[in-house]
């Protein structure tokens, strides 16, 4: 039960900070410097706009795939193992899905752009790959967990 808590307790506040810093960029915050640039970016697409083409598809695909793993991850006890990982990962994956159905498309707003251009990226998109090398982490290096 407390697994389940932690759970949902991180799911709440990773989803409550995604969605506080979007509105900020959102409602026209920007701030520019040598090496980075913050400021609104819808994304119709996932990771380097991948998968624009899809339009309206994609977010249905998304629901599909995020209750696939949901699923997966409570019939394999996942979630009770791994209950700040999972949490982190489903909130930050419902604050990007909950983007595309409110405004068509992922609120990004943090773009790298010192020696290299990068990928524009938000604060879910960071929690989403922090609990994936968590999970990669835990599967390759701590077999008895």
């Amino acid at each position: 039960m407390r697994g389940r808590i932690a759970f949902l307790s991180m799911a709440l506040g990773v989803f409550l900070i995604d969605r506080a810093l979007k509105e900020l960029f959102f409602a026209g915050f920007y701030w520019e410097s040598a090496c980075i640039t913050l400021g609104f970016v819808l994304n119709k697409g996932v990771a380097f706009s991948l998968f624009a083409f899809l339009g309206e598809w994609l977010k249905w695909i998304l629901v599909g795939l995020i209750a696939f793993v949901l699923g997966y991850a409570l019939k394999e006890r996942i979630i009770d193992r791994h209950p700040l990982l999972s949490g982190m990962l489903f909130g930050a994956a419902l604050g990007n899905l909950y983007d595309r159905f409110v405004y068509g498309g992922v609120i990004d707003y943090v773009y790298w752009h010192c020696g290299f251009d990068f990928a524009v990226f938000n604060f879910a998109d960071v929690m989403i790959d922090l609990a994936v090398a968590g999970f990669i982490y835990l599967h390759f290096f701590k077999k008895d967990v």
